[in-house]
């Protein structure tokens, strides 16, 4: 069990831990795939929501090549780009939405004195918009996104940055990379039941959560 009086710093994971990207990602990706189905690359179909959200956790260039590894890689970044563009429409329009007691945490635990830092499978526009939209800056002390470290794994950022915090550390976040990224950095691991995660994927966190809003009772 995690001794949490001993934590210094919390790693956050962003979509599917703080943000309800599917408000955003899910419209883009049926635009992308859409776009697929008109140049006579993919048969028309209806996406759930819940297949739709299993690409959520991947960076860009990991999802398309596992989503249809086939394709052109001018044609994964076409639909690469088509992703990137409609979900900026999206956020320009204001569309993004935390979940409930999102900031409401941040700011406790800023104030109680952790040292907060986001890692995120995602590009820098990405991240600056959404940190525009919501004074992300206010809460974290660095926002680490996986562009500015050439998409490498998560885990690899993550051996990157943590050198720069004091330990005790704990990640949280919804995806087999959250998972992944604390198990091999020895990191305590807190695993969002309400994200993204697909069966399996959480099953060795260290501890589970129902809503963001229960950090506030550990620490």
């Amino acid at each position: 069990m995690i001794n949490f009086n001993s934590i210094k710093t919390i790693f956050f994971d962003y979509d599917g831990c703080l943000h309800n990207s599917m408000y955003i990602y899910a419209p883009a990706f049926r635009k992308a795939y859409s776009y697929l189905v008109m140049q006579g690359l993919a048969q028309h179909r209806a996406w759930q929501a819940n297949e739709i959200s299993y690409w959520l956790g991947f960076n860009s260039q990991e999802m398309w090549k596992a989503f249809m590894p086939n394709l052109d890689e001018s044609i994964r970044t076409k639909c690469s780009n088509i992703v990137r563009t409609e979900m900026k429409r999206l956020i320009d329009e204001g569309k993004p939405e935390l979940y409930e007691g999102a900031l409401e945490v941040l700011s406790y635990l800023k104030s109680k004195g952790y040292h907060l830092v986001f890692i995120s499978n995602c590009r820098n526009y990405y991240r600056d918009s959404h940190t525009q939209l919501f004074n992300l800056n206010e809460y974290f002390e660095e926002l680490a996104c996986s562009e500015e470290y050439n998409f490498i794994p998560k885990h690899e950022i993550l051996s990157i940055i943590s050198a720069r915090y004091p330990k005790n550390m704990v990640i949280v976040g919804d995806r087999m990379q959250d998972m992944e990224a604390g198990r091999k950095n020895n990191i305590y691991t807190i695993g969002c039941r309400y994200g993204f995660s697909q069966e399996g994927e959480l099953e060795n966190a260290d501890l589970l959560i129902d809503s963001i809003k229960e950090l506030k009772e550990y620490f």
